[in-house]
């Protein structure tokens, strides 16, 4: 083992290098269930509350323990939370992966590592700290099998002290993550504080990054996409879930069935008033909760990829036979299974046309965890206004990393039902026909089963079927009913939420982007301001179908540049099936697809490269 000796002295600026305040990217290279998530989420959870805008991202692989994952942690002043390019600060924890990491560093940036690794040899424009990890976390933690999971709260203590994060917050964040584990949280507290005092008497502060307290989360939480998903769909009302596990998933009905058990269960009886059913397979999930929907219940499944290609049949069957029901989609790597923990936004196309025939499905389009709840709710109600599948388009970056948020706004709405006729109204009107276009919109009215009256059944079917919901194969009636959906859709048009935009005063670039690509372009818009003299508009899209504004920002710029986390440009595949020829010319494609976060400098550089080309 080597042996590290640096003299101690107190900590000030490098000589020569202005400090830097509040403005890096941590990263954490270690081994997938070592334990260091909870070290991770300690130490992102610690700089909030130092009042420091902060977000993390998780990069873990997708079979077994022990291979390499990364979890990197930005603090911006500014408030920018996308993922950024390059890390300020390493943590090398991982042997296999440890040279690669540092010789990934940008020239100036710090690495703490295992004194093991001997890292210190392979650059000399790194500032190196290497720490004696197994001699530190020995005497903290007896139980030998133990060690390797409280080993990673040392470099907690380490960071602390070489980035001036204080402890107590740290400790409060340890409290927090443990909750009711008071032995656990002592014992990593324990190794925390040894990392600390390590640093204290024996690391040199050589570099010129640090933390400094600010006020900007005040009244701010910290949650997950999917537990925002599913905090969502329990106020919208939801009463049946049927799902099937999937990365990355799973944790929006495994989060959703602790919230339904702890607050959704009658208070006289004990009893649940919800049902949540692991289905076999994806297919048969989403078929259970179209026969909830039919039924008149609220439900919903949650799903990735591939499990949206199973659901084709099933989506298909809804949007003909006219059924509600929710589908969140947290997208990742494909095709096939792909890199299921990665994220992607591929699933645009395929959702929006899935099934066979000629079929159309509204789809919301979260950028954040605050619109995860929203949206959920907003999709719920959609989904009974215009009886038809709706679906939640998440991904993996914002379904399963942790974010920051404003608390969410408490709905005030009632719950909105759409044309469901009582038995009071058939009889006043004499019977009803299932499939008419009554109001002009394309919507017709239904009845749930048990409707106390004759008139009111009604024959839910998947093959032909006239205005009567009777079996008809007449060519009039069939084009009838698809010409009447396809209106349908269009009345979704005025119903899904118009994007958000934010005009330039100059009419030369556009750009278009959704989801989790908003933060990276908040980002690069200031670049390309400041850096390139590029003011660019931006249309921050909400929604499928797309509303008129899309189509007016398009028209008021030159060249617009439509931003996909796909190979394929699915979006801008989608523009160009409803644009205008003159609107198609102006479209230009900014494309990421590695499975990593977008980050601001990936769009900044595509944008001045095509604009340099004109």
């Amino acid at each position: 083992m080597a042996t590290t000796h640096v003299e101690p002295k107190e900590d000030a600026p490098p000589a020569g290098q202005a400090q830097i305040i509040n403005d890096l990217s941590i990263q954490v290279a270690t081994v997938n269930g070592s334990g260091s998530q909870t070290a991770n989420l300690v130490l992102l959870r610690a700089i909030f509350q130092m009042g420091i805008p902060v977000s993390g991202k998780n990069l873990f692989p997708s079979n077994i323990a022990g291979l390499p994952t990364w979890f990197t942690i930005r603090a911006s002043k500014h408030g920018y939370i996308a993922r950024r390019r390059d890390s300020e600060y390493m943590v090398a924890m991982n042997p296999e992966t440890a040279e690669e990491d540092v010789l990934s560093l940008k020239p100036g940036a710090a690495c703490v590592y295992d004194e093991r690794l001997n890292l210190n040899r392979l650059r000399d424009d790194v500032t190196f700290y290497p720490v004696p990890f197994d001699q530190l976390v020995t005497p903290v933690c007896p139980d030998a099998r133990l060690r390797k999971l409280v080993r990673n709260m040392i470099y907690d203590g380490i960071l602390a002290k070489l980035l001036g994060i204080d402890m107590e917050e740290i400790h409060k964040a340890l409290q927090k993550q443990f909750r009711r584990k008071a032995k656990a949280a002592e014992l990593n507290w324990n190794a925390a504080r040894a990392g600390y005092e390590f640093a204290e008497k024996n690391l040199v502060k050589a570099d010129p990054y640090t933390l400094e307290r600010m006020n900007a989360t005040q009244g701010k939480i910290l949650i997950e996409g999917n537990a925002a998903i599913a905090l969502g769909s329990m106020f919208a009302g939801v009463t049946v879930v049927t799902w099937y596990p999937i990365t990355p998933s799973s944790t929006v009905c495994e989060t959703l069935t602790e919230y339904m058990k702890r607050y959704r269960l009658d208070k006289e009886t004990g009893k649940a008033t919800f049902a949540i059913v692991q289905a076999e397979d994806e297919l048969a999930a989403l078929g259970m909760a179209l026969g909830a929907g039919w039924a008149g219940a609220r439900s919903m499944t949650a799903t990735s990829g591939p499990g949206i290609s199973l659901m084709a049949e099933f989506t298909g069957f809804g949007y003909y036979v006219e059924i509600p029901t929710v589908i969140f989609d947290i997208q990742r790597v494909g095709p096939s299974t792909g890199l299921p923990t990665r994220t992607a936004q591929g699933d645009i196309i395929s959702t929006a046309l899935l099934s066979h025939g000629d079929t159309q499905h509204p789809m919301y389009l979260p950028c954040s965890v605050s619109e995860c709840f929203t949206m959920a709710i907003e999709a719920f109600d959609l989904a009974e206004d215009l009886q038809t599948p709706v679906f939640v388009m998440s991904d993996l970056d914002l379904g399963m990393n942790t974010w920051m948020s404003d608390p969410f706004p408490y709905p005030t709405k009632p719950i909105a039902r759409g044309k469901v006729l009582s038995a009071e109204d058939v009889r006043r009107m004499g019977g009803f026909e299932r499939y008419k276009d009554v109001d002009g919109d394309g919507i017709g009215y239904r009845t749930l089963p048990g409707t106390p009256e004759r008139l009111s059944g009604w024959f839910a079917r998947g093959s032909g079927h006239n205005e009567k919901a009777i079996y008809s194969e007449r060519p009039d009636v069939y084009v009838n009913n698809v010409d009447r959906l396809a209106h349908k859709f269009e009345t979704a048009r005025h119903k899904v939420p118009p994007p958000i935009i934010v005009d330039s005063e100059k009419p030369e670039v556009g750009i278009i982007a959704y989801g989790t690509s908003h933060w990276a372009i908040e980002e690069s818009l200031d670049q390309l301001r400041c850096k390139q003299d590029i003011d660019a508009g931006y249309c921050r899209l909400r929604a499928f179908p797309f509303t008129p504004e899309v189509h007016d920002f398009i028209n008021r710029y030159q060249r617009v540049y439509v931003v996909d986390q796909n190979r394929d440009a699915q979006m801008l595949g989608l523009l160009r099936l409803e644009c205008s020829a003159d609107e198609i010319a102006k479209l230009r494609s900014v494309r990421h697809y590695d499975g990593s976060a977008l980050d601001a400098r990936s769009v900044t550089d595509e944008i001045v490269s095509q604009e340099a080309a004109n």
